[in-house]
């Protein structure tokens, strides 16, 4: 099997995904069923909120109490911020982060987002796609997630209607031909009592797909990874400081994308010498291949100086070095943007002094309409270009995320203000 087969089953072993929606969708107790039915949650837990739940006077138990951890969510009845849950089925491992669904989150659902692998979009079937259901959309693929699955909730209100459910499948469609999303997937359910969510359950026999769960262990996210572009930035040379091994000289740090095999030709960037690939060391083993996302030490043929911050592509295809670029920010500080204050730009392991050359415009997530300014206040996002010291080796970050994502720091507060996606000049 070759090594970028490899990457995919590797891969495939884990999927990160995303829940969002507007206030009262579903979210939660979507999640809570998913863990439920999947036999994902321990029998205090269960026992736990079966009490509460009688307790508030329900009939049957308020599977949401697993994800509403946060007191203030429970007294003010919403999800205020980003809950991370785990849980495993013999087929896929999964991490699901619960992302807020009002405007004033941005900047929360960005950073839940910011790793995941899929979407869930979630729908009242009686409200149909609301304005949130756009925003959440398009800052679905603002952040590069390739797949989407639409969950239409709530089934049950309206009769387990098909034709409400293809009206609501007609009207998102119309406005995604516009995101450039890998796939987008839709699923009739009633997530309160189980419906097409880890069992298909018998009131929605006119839907063929498939239910949640089983959409969600199936989907391809092998191609999700770019395995033809290595880059390696070094986080750490490792010079041990032994007699047996004094003539040692080791890069750490995580591969990016792409796969690295012994005897491959590589360039260091930015300075652009070249050379050939001696090992591939993972803890005490020695490697014939790796590929991202591994964390690995590779030796080299040749005495370079190389140092934190340098990169190791492969020499065939090498990325961009550059000190201005343009880019996609969401700006995640209560203080907002002023062009007085100067920024660290960290990219990768290397850390630069720059500056926000310009703001385009900023982008109203509820229309994704253009708005000319001068300003930028927590969660807003903006087409900016942006100016370093130093050159950086960047690749778009729809090539690469790893490569093409950065942060902006205060260099007074050292606060992250400003999270960033790196575009084509043309786009």
């Amino acid at each position: 099997m070759s090594v970028v087969e490899n990457v995919g089953l590797d891969r495939a072993e884990l999927l990160r995904f995303i829940t969002a929606g507007s206030v009262d969708d579903g979210k939660s107790t979507l999640i809570g069923r998913l863990l439920h039915d999947s036999k994902s949650i321990f029998e205090d837990q269960l026992s736990s909120i079966a009490h509460t739940s009688s307790k508030r006077g329900m009939e049957k138990v308020d599977l949401s109490l697993l994800t509403d951890g946060l007191q203030a969510e429970r007294e003010q009845g919403i999800t205020i911020d980003v809950a991370y849950r785990y849980f495993t089925t013999p087929k896929r491992k999964f991490i699901i982060a619960d992302t807020p669904g009002h405007e004033q989150y941005t900047r929360n659902m960005v950073t839940g987002a910011s790793t995941a692998n899929l979407a869930i979009i979630l729908i009242d079937a009686r409200k149909g796609v609301l304005t949130q259901s756009r925003r959440h959309a398009f800052l679905a693929s603002l952040v590069g997630i390739p797949h989407l699955v639409v969950a239409v909730n709530k089934m049950d209100l309206v009769d387990y209607s098909q034709e409400v459910f293809e009206r609501i499948c007609a009207d998102f469609a119309a406005f995604a031909q516009r995101l450039g999303l890998r796939s987008i997937d839709y699923i009739p359910m009633s997530a309160l009592l189980g419906d097409m969510v880890v069992e298909r359950g018998d009131r929605l026999d006119w839907y063929s797909g498939k239910p949640l769960l089983e959409l969600l262990e199936t989907i391809d996210i092998e191609h999700d990874l770019n395995t033809k572009d290595f880059r390696f930035p070094v986080q750490w040379v490792c010079r041990p400081q032994t007699e047996a091994l004094h003539d040692f000289r080791g890069y750490m740090g995580r591969i990016e994308s792409g796969v690295v095999r012994k005897g491959d030709a590589v360039t260091v960037l930015p300075s652009g010498l070249t050379s050939h690939i001696k090992e591939i060391l993972f803890y005490n083993d020695a490697l014939e291949s790796a590929f991202a996302p591994q964390s690995v030490t590779l030796t080299i043929e040749d005495h370079l100086d190389i140092s934190r911050g340098d990169m190791l592509v492969n020499s065939g295809k090498p990325p961009r070095t550059i000190r201005e670029f343009d880019a996609m920010l969401c700006w995640l500080s209560e203080s907002g943007f002023d062009p007085r204050r100067k920024y660290i730009v960290k990219h990768t392991t290397r850390m630069v002094k720059g500056l926000i050359a310009r703001i385009d415009y900023r982008v109203d997530v509820n229309t994704m309409n253009h708005e000319m300014t001068d300003t930028l206040s927590m969660n807003d996002i903006a087409r900016v270009g942006m100016k370093v010291q130093l050159p950086l080796v960047v690749d778009t970050y729809v090539n690469s995320h790893g490569t093409g994502c950065f942060i902006l720091i205060d260099e007074i507060t050292n606060n992250t203000v400003a999270a960033g996606m790196i575009c084509d000049s043309e786009d």
